[in-house]
């Protein structure tokens, strides 16, 4: 109920006049909870209606709790009982997953629902599984309850003689993303490490699964400022090449793949001006893609804004301007050494430093500077790494 109450509560004012596309109803008629929606329905160009996939998480739940026991039941074989999972985390009408809160929600209802059963059952385990994913979405913040799912899970498993090779990978790739997201960098890389080496030599490159456990090693890499590492990766396995050629170039792992090679290339402190060129020229044609697959509302999108936002303000330092929109009088560019080039604005006069371009309603503290005008360390705000 808190997980629902908390998703209700960040997609209030979103919702007003509309209803559930399942119950048809503004309010749950037994649960009292609110409308939600956590996926790409509503926003994306080409949608009829901004109502689509405006739902309560109960009816979410219990439609795929029915649609799984269905499967069961009537005997439809291991690729029907597979689709329907998915519903436990995928949007059926935009085919895209749910995200942040609403997602989290989902997760709590899909591992209520199975709790019950034996410790070793599969359905039980999937929701744990489940439910670690939704914990561990970044907007959402449990990384460490997370990381206690997925060990409950990896512990189980290896208690399991039918769980395959591929099952125990799974679950270890999903422990090195929560890893990643508490801070602790050289355990996450070592394990993606391994997981990336191991399911490359049983699926080959290929293979969605290797794509993308490269995508999370170039993610690691990054988020550990370790960014020319990342190209030098990405250009050694030509995972982009592969995942657009397997997957298709609107899949969500090709497209973060895209992403995250502009983004390293941004933050390399050797990149030239031409690769800030590349950078900005390529982050905007995945933002393009973005927007026609999620929306322009989609967090996903929104993060690649932001990346491109921070691009072109890198590649107008570089060159020593101009900047869109120009810079308020007293105000200059520089790029941060502590923070990897890392762009940002001062003002000459009072010493203010700014992440962003410093318009009137947007500056967020910059890098501290000493006597003398030389930069140290960094206090400015997170950035959004893929």
């Amino acid at each position: 109920k808190e997980a629902v109450a908390v998703a209700v509560e960040a997609c209030r004012g979103r919702h007003e006049g509309q209803k559930c596309y399942i119950c048809l109803e503004a309010v749950h008629p037994h649960t009292g909870e609110g409308l939600v929606r956590g996926c790409a329905c509503g926003d994306r160009d080409g949608v009829s209606s901004p109502e689509l996939g405006v739902a309560h998480v109960s009816c979410l739940a219990d439609q795929a709790k029915l649609l799984v026991a269905e499967a069961l039941e009537d005997k439809l074989g291991l690729e029907a009982h597979h689709e329907r999972w998915k519903r436990w985390d995928t949007c059926d009408l935009c085919k895209q997953p749910y995200h942040g809160d609403v997602r989290c929600a989902l997760g709590w209802a899909c591992y209520r629902t199975y709790a019950g059963l034996p410790e070793m059952d599969m359905a039980r385990l999937n929701s744990l599984t489940v439910l670690g994913n939704g914990l561990s979405e970044r907007d959402v913040g449990r990384a460490e309850e997370a990381l206690c799912v997925y060990e409950a899970v990896l512990n189980s498993l290896r208690r399991d003689k039918t769980a395959t090779k591929h099952d125990l990978l799974t679950v270890q790739a999903n422990i090195a993303l929560c890893l990643n997201r508490l801070g602790r960098h050289d355990e996450a890389f070592a394990a993606e490490t391994s997981v990336f080496a191991r399911y490359k030599a049983t699926l080959g490159t290929a293979h969605q699964q290797t794509i993308l456990a490269g995508l999370n090693l170039v993610a690691g890499l990054s988020q550990n400022r370790k960014h020319a590492e990342a190209r030098e990766f990405l250009r050694k396995h030509d995972l982009v090449a592969t995942s657009q050629r397997v997957l298709g170039a609107q899949h969500p792992i090709t497209m973060r793949l895209r992403w995250a090679s502009f983004d390293a290339i941004l933050y390399d402190a050797e990149s030239s001006v031409p690769d800030l060129v590349e950078s900005v020229t390529g982050i905007g044609a995945v933002l393009k893609t973005m927007q026609r697959v999620y929306g322009p509302a989609h967090p996903e999108t929104k993060k690649v804004q932001i990346t491109l936002d921070r691009a072109k303000s890198s590649l107008a330092a570089a060159r020593g301007g101009p900047f869109d929109p120009p810079l308020p009088p007293g105000w200059e560019a520089a790029r941060d050494p502590a923070s990897h080039g890392r762009p940002y604005f001062f003002e000459r006069a009072t010493g203010r430093t700014s992440w962003t371009h410093p318009t009137a309603d947007a500056i967020t503290p910059g890098p501290s500077k000493k006597k003398k005008g030389k930069k140290s360390g960094r206090s400015g705000a997170s950035r959004a790494v893929p």
